[in-house]
């Protein structure tokens, strides 16, 4: 195989590469793998050197290009039709819209066309842009992509050169201490792979040098990843204690810039809330306002044609807010788990296979929760509506039965969970005591297990103790029993902290040295979870207190002011002297209305807060929680 000068693959490994496409691949890399030579793709082509995108470049090209065309087609399809339905009316308007609005445009007379024409024309110009702006994305998406691989460096970078400084007391070898922590993505997340990347690249080679050279240009995180990779190949050439010394000053370094950076994501995350804040009072306040003045505005009253029949402007307006709330939680939900750590995000929990294990798992794990209550929500739904609930109480109150269960097993598992890292601390601080008055491992593990209370710790503690003391024909299982820990502890503490033991001793490192790193990585660890935890539940005491306003804004409104709204509405006009639309307020249709938008903003609520906290399923548990609490309210004064 052949590299060229810009690290892309020769044009033989290209065709060899295409005889494995499939037949629409291989026809858009024939009608469109010209374009990637233009200059207008450079930046597109040094993106997507800092992706991680499998195929060429010329083949993801043209698969843009082949729906940049497919967009052109429907846009412009779609527009035609559009147009030619529309009534002379409408299209006046625009027209004239459109005359008065551009300056000098008014004094243009323009031929007379027929309808078609117009219609081909306008769908040609609004088609043009749907291709030129699919294609924009596809260079936008792979500019998203290396920014977000840029930003998961950044995070796991530090946490990675300290596990290296960590191996470097026991390996001289550059290439094995990066291949440790390439086989541990898990952890290390895009770094590792980007070591893996330079360690595939200098088996090609022959030459770390170059690998690292070559990730180092192509990497999106120029201001972390890239010198740290020229400098480390430096180090190396220097001999063992120079790269030691190199990685303990550039862990230092890192994890000032890694505090740096979370404050600012602090800072960031406080207006976020503001803004979540303001979006999701605003909608109801809207819904308020727009049904208040339908008493005033008969127009808001008028129905207009939908694909689902005809609905009134006000309705549109509310069902709107409603989802405007649901996007806006979602947005800012993402937004949330984006600037929380990766290391420190909450446990992604995997459902066991099979049907047995999983119902046998329900109350443990909460994927498998999820699965084993979604059967229980479901016949609550069938049960709700043969009592003739309302369709929207069937779904929320099926979602509360899933949500409510599987919360409150993944807030069980997360308390187990902080007790263990707590309890994990201790363990490690004992167990360099130990080692550090020249106790073997395994010896010191066994003294810590009999004599230290650790809590939910000991029944992990004391396996540990038994297999780290087994011996087998290829020597000691110290790693091997370090492993099993790790994967019975299950916590991503015990897998950074413990883990970074396993390698180092694995690779021959001092266990004094090992350990003595060891405590102050795991203090610091155990002390920026703490400090995020404490953090954190500012937001999600923020998003209870917005849905709980919202609830009470709305029940204030239907109890209060909606009947006397509806009051004034039926005054006849005549004797008022005032036009007044007599159908502008209908408490029960309102109120209904009303409900569905104060639940959709419990739903934003519960996400945001969820995510601020722990994750996806305490977001189901908080946003189960406030619905639960609407319907509760709502149906208590008797609205719903």
């Amino acid at each position: 195989m052949t590299i060229d000068a810009d690290g892309v693959r020769a044009t033989g490994e290209s065709q060899s590469a295409n005889a494995t496409l499939s037949v629409l691949d291989r026809a858009l890399y024939a009608l469109f793998s010209r374009h990637a030579d233009r200059s207008r793709h450079d930046a597109d082509r040094k993106h997507y050197r800092a992706t991680d995108v499998t195929t060429s470049f010329e083949v993801y090209l043209s698969r843009v290009y082949g729906l940049s065309w497919l967009a052109f087609a429907l846009v412009t399809g779609w527009t035609f039709v559009v147009v030619v339905a529309l009534p002379d009316a409408t299209l006046a308007v625009v027209a004239d819209f459109l005359r008065r609005g551009v300056p000098g445009l008014e004094t243009v007379a323009f031929p007379a066309v027929s309808r078609p024409v117009s219609a081909a024309a306008v769908g040609t110009s609004v088609g043009l842009a749907g291709k030129r702006a699919t294609v924009a994305l596809g260079g936008r998406y792979l500019s998203w992509t290396a920014s977000a691989r840029g930003s998961n460096i950044e995070t796991t970078l530090p946490g990675a050169v300290r596990y290296l400084h960590a191996l470097s007391s026991g390996s001289d070898d550059g290439a094995a201490m990066l291949r440790k922590v390439a086989d541990r993505e898990e952890a290390y997340g895009e770094t590792a792979v980007a070591f893996r990347k330079a360690l595939n690249r200098a088996t090609l080679t022959g030459s770390l040098g170059e690998g690292l050279r070559v990730v180092a240009r192509d990497t999106p995180s120029r201001d972390a990843l890239a010198p740290f990779l020229v400098k480390f190949r430096e180090h190396a050439q220097q001999g063992p204690d120079a790269l030691a010394q190199y990685l303990q000053m550039e862990s230092r370094m890192l994890s000032n810039r890694q505090a740096r950076s979370r404050e600012q994501a602090g800072d960031f995350l406080e207006l976020l809330a503001e803004m979540f804040v303001v979006l999701l009072v605003l909608p109801a306040l809207l819904v308020i306002v727009v049904t208040v003045m339908s008493v005033l505005a008969p127009g808001l009253s008028a129905t207009t044609a939908t694909p689902v029949g005809p609905i009134s402007m006000r309705a549109l307006l509310v069902y709107g807010s409603a989802v405007f709330i649901l996007v806006v939680g979602l947005v800012a939900t993402a937004a949330v788990g984006s600037l929380r750590p990766p290391d420190q995000s909450g446990r992604d929990y995997e459902r066991p296979d099979g049907v047995l294990p999983t119902l046998g798992s329900v109350f443990r794990n909460p994927a498998s929760a999820v699965v084993g209550f979604a059967p229980v929500a479901f016949l609550l739904g069938v049960a709700l509506w043969s009592l003739d609930y309302w369709p929207v109480n069937v779904v929320l109150l099926g979602y509360v039965a899933v949500a409510l269960p599987a919360g409150l097993v993944a807030l069980r598992r997360a308390n187990l969970d902080d007790a263990k890292d707590r309890e994990i601390k201790d363990f490690v601080h004992a167990v360099s005591g130990h080692v550090s008055l020249g106790r073997p491992f395994s010896a010191a593990v066994e003294r810590v297990a009999s004599d230290v209370d650790l809590g939910a710790l000991n029944d992990d503690v004391a396996d540990l103790a038994f297999n780290a003391n087994l011996t087998t024909r290829d020597g000691d299982r110290q790693a091997a029993a370090l492993s099993q820990f790790v994967d019975r502890v299950g916590t991503p503490l015990a897998d950074q902290t413990i883990g970074l033991v396993t390698g180092a001793l694995d690779a021959g490192g001092d266990a004094e040295a090992v350990f003595e790193t060891l405590q102050v990585e795991i203090g610091r660890l155990y002390h920026e979870r703490k400090a995020l935890r404490s953090n954190m539940l500012v937001y999600v005491a923020v998003a209870w207190t917005t849905a709980l306003l919202v609830v009470g804004i709305m029940v204030a409104v239907n109890v209060h002011v909606l009947d006397s709204f509806a009051q004034l509405s039926s005054v006849s006009t005549a004797d008022a002297g005032l036009a007044l639309d007599a159908d502008a307020v209908k408490p029960a249709r309102d109120r209904r209305r009303f409900y569905v938008v104060t639940q959709a903003t419990m739903l934003a609520c519960g996400w945001f807060a969820g995510y601020a906290s722990r994750g996806r399923y305490e977001a189901l548990l908080h946003s189960g929680a406030l619905v639960g609490v609407a319907y509760f309210v709502f149906a208590g004064v008797g609205m719903v």
